[in-house]
């Protein structure tokens, strides 16, 4: 089992996508509390999900390098804070849907994932068919917040209906 170092963006879409149970085999979720608090903003029903290994920690003091690259690419306080709990844990996930902040931590050697990540991750792992992921992807522009390119979208479709043919 692996540990996630969580920002906001996949928690508050896989929530809208129904589909929070991706997360299930991470032994532990680690989540600043500003992190937390904008989730259970935008996804209140997060907060009584009790199914999920969720460990809010207080970030460490950010330091000078870090600090150099939030200004530069004008990341929020939440991600500034994941990329700072990140560094306690080099051996976690980072999830994050923010493309800059997906850059920053694949400078520090992060490992990254979105929230299109986990969905296919889930169809690896064994935890959901291609059918299940599939029909989630299909719908994920109508059912989500998530900003992704249709091209994109498209592409990361065909990919599993290749790779898998609907398992």
């Amino acid at each position: 089992m692996s540990n996630a170092v969580l920002d906001a963006g996949p928690l508050i879409h896989l929530s809208e996508l129904r589909a929070l149970d991706v997360l299930g085999d991470f032994q532990v979720l680690y989540i600043p509390p500003v992190v937390w608090s904008e989730v259970v903003h935008h996804q209140p029903e997060i907060a009584g999900y009790i199914d999920l290994p969720f460990e809010k920690i207080e970030a460490p003091l950010v330091d000078e390098k870090l600090a150099t690259f939030a200004k530069m690419f004008s990341l929020d306080l939440g991600e500034v804070q994941s990329l700072a709990v990140a560094a306690n844990y080099p051996d976690a996930l980072f999830l994050t849907d923010d493309a800059a902040a997906r850059l920053v931590a694949e400078e520090f050697g992060y490992k990254v994932h979105g929230t299109l990540g986990l969905l296919i991750r889930a169809v690896r792992k064994g935890h959901r068919s291609s059918t299940e992921i599939l029909e989630i992807l299909r719908n994920l522009q109508k059912n989500s917040s998530l900003h992704i390119r249709s091209s994109l979208l498209s592409d990361v479709i065909k990919k599993i209906e290749k790779e898998w043919k609907s398992s």
